[in-house]
């Protein structure tokens, strides 16, 4: 029994024709994303080592893009519900042998289609718990790197921890600093033993006397 036709399917497509790669190539990356989540296909084929990961990338925007512009669906909210590969037409070109032969080339096309839908309800409450709880702990983190570093009321509060070191207190304007201190004692001591030699002049004038 077959399965529904294309456009019997709900949901938004995005068709690529007659693309110049064989659709050998492109089948395993749509496997790759098949059922999952628009946001996670997404990350998927970012960092997909293939080729075609590109062109299957290129065509899920485009189907994304289509169902929230034409059907007002959120993107964050679809997944891929169909994707798939055919035959296009295979041109035929020829390269020379020896001996006078001909081999034949096979340059292969194909068309490729994928078709995204709405998440049900309960895969929808999942994805919508795990960004809630994945947003919470990017908050907490960054908090946690804010507030490191730097003591909190709740450790100053605690009797264990050492309070913060106090700052020191800064000298009152009046008093002298030392280097006007040790500038100052060189001219008082030049100061008192000019007194002494006066003195001792004049003891010595009065004895003369």
């Amino acid at each position: 029994m077959t399965g529904p036709k294309l456009n019997e399917r709900p949901g938004t497509r995005a068709v690529l024709r007659h693309s110049r790669t064989s659709a050998f190539k492109v089948r395993p990356v749509l496997d790759l994303i098949r059922g999952q989540e628009v946001v996670e296909a997404r990350a998927i084929l970012r960092f997909a080592e293939r080729d075609a990961a590109t062109l299957v990338g290129k065509l899920l925007a485009s189907a994304a893009a289509n169902a929230e512009n034409n059907d007002g669906l959120d993107p964050e909210e679809l997944y891929v519900s169909a994707c798939f590969a055919d035959e296009g037409v295979t041109m035929k070109r020829w390269r020379p042998r020896a001996r006078g032969r001909v081999t034949r080339i096979r340059k292969r096309t194909c068309h490729v289609t994928i078709v995204v839908s709405r998440l049900p309800e309960d895969r929808l409450a999942r994805a919508r718990a795990r960004r809630a709880a994945e947003a919470g702990s990017r908050r907490a983190r960054r908090a946690a790197g804010g507030r490191r570093g730097r003591p909190t009321r709740r450790d100053e509060q605690r009797p264990g921890t050492a309070p913060p070191p106090a700052a020191p207190e800064a000298p009152p304007s009046d008093a002298p600093t030392p280097e006007a201190a040790e500038v100052a004692a060189p001219a008082s001591t030049g100061t008192e033993s000019a007194g002494t030699e006066s003195a001792g002049t004049e003891s010595a004038g009065g004895e003369d006397r």
